[in-house]
């Protein structure tokens, strides 16, 4: 398990030699896991079932891989460096376990994921974001994900409301999945050893899903995040704010009735009906540093009600 070449991501020439000959690149966050006991909690950590088929991304030389070969039916390993995957069929030639390995050559941000019930990985910490939300896009949804980050991204993920690290990140994972910390991991137990700890963090999608329109709902966050100590009327009071929520306007009632929509004065009604649908709410003097997932989706829905829209 490797914090890994299963991306193109990173193009330093910083090298560390390991065993077996192979060069490993710390700037494309190639990272050993070499802490058997963290190895295997992680595997138990994973619930893994005898029925199971497991994602792995980035699998390295295949320290995490034999070990979920020993418990799943099949081990589906995503990597993009030719020479792991070499290590990796060389490890397990010749064995049982081959037989119940299948590798894909590539980059998993680019890569068209199979079926899988449970996700294992140790990934560059510069892909943390996206490939959370690309896993949170799959479908069918998968039961759950076991993935090592960089600490703080771990935090971020699990951050409650009023918690420093609490974030736009933490709101929109909260909505889709359920995010529990498992297990910090020093980086004293990589090879060669990153310049910063990690954690674990188990991921399980929601089932059913919040039914609101994520683009909606990552607008209005993205607007309450810009500025997260601000209070909300503060906020809905800018200029560049109001603008946007207009533009949006015009866009839907255009789409929807098929002609434009007058300026006079709407600038101004837009600005008087955002504060208004905060005042009724009780939001106007609170700040999204503190907002729960249940007030975010009540001010969307007070919002939408309105006929204001964070996505055109």
């Amino acid at each position: 398990m490797r914090k890994a070449a299963a991306t193109a991501a990173g193009s330093g020439k910083q090298r560390f030699q390991f065993q077996g000959g192979i060069q490993f690149y710390k700037s494309r966050g190639q990272h050993i896991l070499k802490n058997p006991l963290i190895v295997q909690s992680i595997v138990q950590k994973a619930g893994l079932k005898s029925t199971d088929i497991v994602l792995e991304i980035g699998p390295g030389t295949g320290n995490l891989t034999v070990k979920l070969l020993e418990v799943a039916k099949k081990v589906i390993a995503v990597e993009l460096d030719p020479r792991m995957v070499l290590e990796l069929q060389r490890r397990v030639q010749g064995t049982p376990q081959a037989n119940h390995l299948q590798i894909i050559q590539g980059d998993v941000l680019k890569t068209e994921l199979p079926y899988f019930d449970v996700c294992v990985a140790n990934i560059p910490y510069q892909i943390s974001s996206p490939l959370t939300f690309k896993l949170l896009s799959h479908r069918p949804l998968f039961r759950a994900a076991v993935i090592m980050f960089q600490k703080e991204f771990a935090m971020r993920l699990v951050a409650k409301p009023a918690d420093p690290l609490y974030c736009r990140l933490s709101v929109n994972t909260q909505l889709l999945a359920r995010v529990d910390h498992l297990l910090k991991v020093g980086k004293n137990n990589f090879r060669p050893p990153p310049k910063v700890d990690s954690s674990v963090v188990r991921i399980e999608p929601r089932n059913p899903l919040p039914p609101v329109s994520f683009k909606e709902w990552d607008g209005l966050v993205r607007l309450c995040f810009n500025r997260k100590n601000k209070t909300l009327g503060s906020i809905f009071r800018q200029k560049n704010v109001v603008q946007l929520v207009e533009r949006n306007r015009k866009a839907v009632m255009a789409n929807e009735d098929g002609m434009d929509v007058d300026d006079d004065g709407s600038k101004c009604q837009t600005k008087e009906m955002l504060l208004e649908i905060l005042e009724k709410g009780k939001y106007l003097d609170k700040r999204s540093s503190k907002l729960t997932q249940d007030d975010f989706l009540t001010l969307l829905a007070s919002f939408n009600k309105a006929g204001v829209h964070f996505s055109s």
